[in-house]
Parts: C-alpha cells; sequence; structure tokens
C-alpha cells in the first residue's frame, strides 16, 4: 500500500467549509486505497496575528517564548482537521511535531531538522487512520518546543515524506501550480506543468512563494516528487522532480524570477592577495548572516572590489560585521545601496543554448534599465537593477523569452517516480570556531562533489561604461562570433565604470576578443588558461558559512582567487591554472569527499 502525503497551508484551512474540503480530499486518497498523512498550516492569518499579538506585550521576546506561542496556531488546526475526519466517517489522529518525535537543533525561530521517529505515525496509519501532523514545528534534545521559521510547514510535510518513503508529496495552496513568474506581477505567466529541483531552488530562493526553499532541498536530497495544487479545484499543478523528468527540448528558460527585497555591500579596495577573501566572508558568516549574490572580478593595481547581496532587513547587521572585516584585511572602504533588486532568468536548457544572456541583457536596455550587477551559473542569469526598475525588467525579460506561451512547449510522456538515487553526500558543517563538527542531522548540507574546469579561458573588459545597452552588445558580438560563454561577472561601477568579466572555451579566446574589441572603449585583458573550481550541493545558500570553508581551503595553500559567483546551488571560483588541481584535492579534503566524487 502506497503512502501519500499531503500538506494543506493556512489559507486552505482558513474557515471550517475550507477544512472539511480539505478532509475530503484525504479520504479520497484513502478511499483510493492509500495510506494519507496530512500536514496543516495555522489557519488563515493566526501567525500573524499571534506574532501582533507578542509585539503589543514586547518589541524584543524571547525567541523561545516566541516558539511556544506560534506553534500553538498549528495544534488548533490538527485537532479540527482529525474531528472534520472523523466526523466524515473515517478514523484520523492528529499529532503535534514533538509527539512524532521531530526533533531539531535549538536555534529558536528558524530551527532545522535532525531526526524524525515514524513510530507512532507508521503504527497508526497500519491502523487504518489519516494521520494528521502539525507542520513547522518540533523539539530539541531539551524538549523545547521549536519553529522551522515561515514557510516551514513545506518543509515539515516534504520531511516527513522522505522519512515514511512517501510515493509523492502533494502541497495544495491558494495557487494551482508553479508559473513562469508571478502571475500577480505579470498577468500573462503561464502555469508549468513540471520543473526540476534545482529550477524550483533557483526559484524559490529568489521570492517565488509558492515553495519554501528547504523543502526543496529535502525533495532534492531524498528523491520525493513533489505536486503542487490547488486547494479549490481539480486543476493538474505543477510537478516538482528529477532533471530527467524535468527534461524539455528546445526550452533555454523555465522561468522567471524577481527578488525586491535586496541590498548590496561592496567592500572597495580589497587587497588582491590569497586568504583576504575568507576572512571577510567568515567575519560575515560568523554574524549567522545569509550571503546571496557574490561577485568579485579580477584585480586591478593589486586591489578588486568584492560586492554581494542580502535581505534588506539583514543590511544593518551586514554592514557592522563588513565594517569590522575591511578593517581586518586593509580595505579602502565600504559602500551600500538598500535600493535594488535581483531579476533572473532560470533554466536546465541554458546549458545547451547560446544567446541566453545576449536575449536577457536586450531585453532590459531595450526598456532603458541600466545593470549594476551580472553573475550566472549553468542554469542562472541573475542581475542587479534599481528597485524602483526591476517590475519593468522582470516583464521585459518574461516578454523576451516567451514564458507566456507555456502551452506551445514540448511536451513528453511522464510517469512521477520517486527516485533511488542517493548520489549525494551528508557532510556535517563544522563551526570554525568550534572543536569539530557537529551531529548530522536531516538538513545538514549536502554537498554533490566538487570540480575543476581547465577548458576555459577567461577575457576582462576595462573602463566599461555604466549605461544600459552595453552588455548587450558585447554579448551579442560573442554570440555572432559562434562562442559559448559560461561565467559572467560584472561588479558594481566605480566613477560611472566598471569591469566585465567573462568565460570562453579556450580555443574560443582570441576569437572573442575580437569580436568585442569594436565594442570596448578601454583596456581589454586575456588569459588564455584559468582554473575553475566548484563547489555543487544542496543547501549552499541557507547554510551560512559554506563558501568561507571553501575560500579557507584555497586560502591554506595560498590558491589566490580572481573571480567568484554563486547560486543557489553553487559556488564557483576562478584561479591560476596552474594551481587548479591543487584547489580540487584541497577542496575535497575540507568536504570530506573521496578522491573520486
Amino acid at each position: 500500500m502506497s503512502l501519500l502525503v499531503q500538506k494543506f497551508g493556512g489559507t486552505s484551512v482558513a474557515d471550517s467549509n475550507k477544512i472539511l474540503a480539505a478532509a475530503r480530499r484525504a479520504i479520497q486518497a484513502h478511499h483510493r486505497g492509500e495510506q494519507v498523512l496530512v500536514v496543516v498550516s495555522a489557519r488563515g492569518h493566526t501567525t500573524d496575528e499571534l506574532i501582533a499579538l507578542a509585539r503589543e506585550i514586547t518589541d524584543r521576546p524571547p525567541a523561545r517564548e516566541m516558539d511556544m506561542l506560534l506553534a500553538t496556531g498549528e495544534q488548533v488546526s490538527v485537532a479540527l482537521m482529525a474531528m472534520a475526519i472523523e466526523s466524515l466517517g473515517v478514523p484520523a489522529i492528529s499529532f503535534t511535531g514533538a509527539q512524532i518525535g521531530l526533533v531539531t537543533d535549538s536555534f529558536h525561530t528558524k530551527a532545522r531538522i535532525k531526526n524524525i521517529s515514524n513510530d507512532r505515525m507508521t503504527q497508526a496509519l497500519a491502523e487504518g487512520k489519516i494521520v494528521i501532523v502539525a507542520g513547522f514545528q518540533g523539539m530539541d534534545e531539551n524538549y523545547n518546543i521549536t519553529t522551522l521559521g515561515r514557510g516551514g510547514s513545506d518543509t515539515t510535510a516534504v520531511a516527513l515524506a522522505a522519512v515514511l518513503g512517501a510515493s509523492a508529496c502533494e502541497i495544495y495552496t491558494d495557487v494551482d501550480g508553479v508559473y513562469t513568474t508571478d502571475p500577480r506581477i505579470v498577468p500573462e505567466a503561464g502555469k508549468i506543468d513540471r520543473i526540476n529541483y534545482d529550477e524550483m531552488l533557483e526559484l524559490a530562493s529568489l521570492g517565488a512563494g509558492v515553495m519554501h526553499s528547504r523543502s526543496i532541498e529535502f525533495a532534492k536530497k531524498y528523491g520525493v516528487p513533489i505536486h503542487v495544487r490547488s486547494s479549490f479545484s481539480d486543476a493538474p499543478g505543477t510537478w516538482i522532480v528529477g532533471e530527467q523528468d524535468a527534461r524539455r527540448l528546445g526550452v533555454a528558460v523555465t522561468g522567471a524570477a524577481l527578488a525586491k527585497d535586496e541590498a548590496r555591500i561592496t567592500i572597495l579596495g580589497v587587497p588582491d592577495r590569497p586568504g583576504v577573501v575568507h576572512l571577510l566572508f567568515q567575519t560575515i558568516a560568523r554574524a549567522n548572516i545569509v550571503v546571496d549574490m557574490i561577485v568579485q572580478n579580477v584585480a586591478t593595481d593589486g586591489a578588486t572590489e568584492v560586492s554581494f547581496t542580502v535581505a534588506r532587513g539583514d543590511l544593518a547587521e551586514t554592514l557592522r560585521a563588513a565594517a569590522v572585516a575591511a578593517n581586518q584585511i586593509g580595505a579602502r572602504g565600504v559602500t551600500h545601496d538598500a535600493e535594488v533588486a535581483k531579476v533572473s532568468v532560470i533554466g536546465l536548457g541554458m546549458r545547451a543554448h547560446t544567446g541566453v544572456a545576449t536575449a536577457m541583457f536586450e531585453a532590459i536596455a531595450a526598456v532603458g534599465i541600466n545593470i549594476q550587477m551580472i553573475t550566472t551559473s549553468e542554469i542562472k542569469i541573475t542581475v542587479l537593477v534599481d528597485r524602483a526598475a526591476a517590475v519593468a525588467a522582470l516583464r521585459a525579460v518574461h516578454k523576451a523569452f516567451l514564458l507566456d506561451e507555456v502551452n506551445a512547449w514540448p511536451q513528453l510522456a511522464f510517469f512521477p517516480a520517486r527516485s533511488t538515487t542517493r548520489a549525494m553526500k551528508l557532510v556535517p558543517l563544522a563551526d570554525p570556531d568550534a572543536n569539530g563538527p557537529r551531529e548530522q542531522g536531516m538538513e545538514d548540507l549536502v554537498i554533490a562533489g566538487v570540480e575543476l574546469d581547465e577548458t576555459q579561458g577567461r577575457i576582462t573588459l576595462y573602463d566599461v561604461p555604466d549605461r544600459p545597452g552595453y552588455a548587450a552588445r558585447v554579448f551579442q558580438a560573442i554570440a555572432d562570433a559562434g562562442v559559448f560563454v559560461d561565467m559572467i561577472v560584472q561588479n558594481v561601477s566605480q566613477d560611472g565604470q566598471c569591469v566585465l568579466s567573462f568565460t570562453v572555451p579556450r580555443e574560443a579566446v582570441n576569437r572573442a576578443a575580437e569580436a568585442v574589441t569594436p565594442i570596448a572603449g578601454g583596456q581589454i585583458s586575456i588569459e588564455p588558461a584559468m582554473a575553475k573550481l566548484s563547489v555543487i550541493g544542496v543547501g549552499m545558500r541557507t547554510h551560512t558559512g559554506v563558501a568561507t570553508r571553501m575560500f579557507g581551503a584555497l586560502a591554506d595553500r595560498s590558491i589566490n582567487i580572481n573571480l567568484i559567483n554563486t547560486s543557489e546551488i553553487r559556488i564557483n571560483v576562478g584561479t591560476d591554472v596552474a594551481k587548479g588541481k591543487e584547489g580540487l584535492d584541497c577542496l575535497r579534503k575540507v568536504f570530506a569527499l573521496n578522491h573520486e566524487s
């Protein structure tokens, strides 16, 4: 008998009628012969109301007591759901997170799952009951109630599906699937029938509110198919699955996303020597700040600029840490901009399609918007723009990639199945100040491997004018020359000019340089051979300190970093080709991967 996990969000259980409707969905699956486990969130706006109530008492409520308070919302929901199912003639039983042995660490209000005991749930399911579990909550090893952070019920549901070996996890919400972008911003957005875990991770990290990014990390790690569906219709929804199930021929870009609440910090005059970048991000990581977009370009006159983005709410704390770090490394200073936003395009097809960057930059230039920063990965291109222009930029790129025409995408036969592969390795992420690694947990960082690419060269354009359309012209010329571009890095301009670097295959370096020479008004430098080192995994963004470990390992070998770009699942750095194999070896050791990884 197969097991199905169903999760109902707050809007899906907001009142008695909706609770009864959700109960009927669970009963329908039960009558089909499936074992059913239901995860529910707090009803409607209950969590917001509880937070507001706490703020009426004190501006700084203790985190432990906030968890005690917020966990009550889900406890109400599970009891009402069990009553509804029982009233419809099917036996049911409700559990809190603590009652099923969902054990977390002790980071209140943002706890991570360490392990789950399935004994009580398995017994209840074997007795023919529908099991209802409170999402969002657990307990630490000292029996304190903990919560997983906003959106944590998604994480609970997928984690339970993983532990119990469920055939799928259905996420019922107030939308009928995952769209090519936010339909509230772009009404023409189309619903995607299936999307890969990596694509969804990138979209979730960029603010696509349908799924919590930690739940996607769980799904990818344990091979759980997720079906995002509407609570209020029988529309087929969107499947979030492995790469082979989501692949589409001829489609380069699957979605576009906007992250509006961003802030940018730039460290000026960073000395170009091994270990400096490590010290910088080690200081940031110790403040427990999640850094997203990291950009470092090639140094000039022995110094470079390093920029990164954080959530706007973390800006003040980040600036304090950045000022300390800048002083420690002898940097010239720190600047910031709290009025920026990220616009990204995502798609597995980028690996095989040239011209994606060109099309994106041209679309943004066509509406007169200037690009402040650029960073790329194998399946994502992200630009930083002024927040006031971000919506226009999103609409422009969505239209440029014909994302309103998803119905025309090629349709392949699809039979969702739980993955049986476990190729990734759990790596305990040690605190740099602690003595040894901590105990492993279900949500620990997963490293799939480290890679060395010695097939590329780098071209750097200096004195790049900071105006709309320049990047589009550069990459159109390269595309016309038939050259495939991998890494693209553009940092924030200083005095109206910036530095733009990109990597291409070694054999095409001279051809690419010739193509851009008529456009470049300033100096061009060519590095005909370079090493690109990459760390790939799940949880790269949500685990602070991953970049720090990578940079620290390279610093210990006196390996200098001259390019950095990042994504949700990968950190890439460029370095001297002669240091590539040594860098690969030290990264394998620091992430506890065997030689064959």
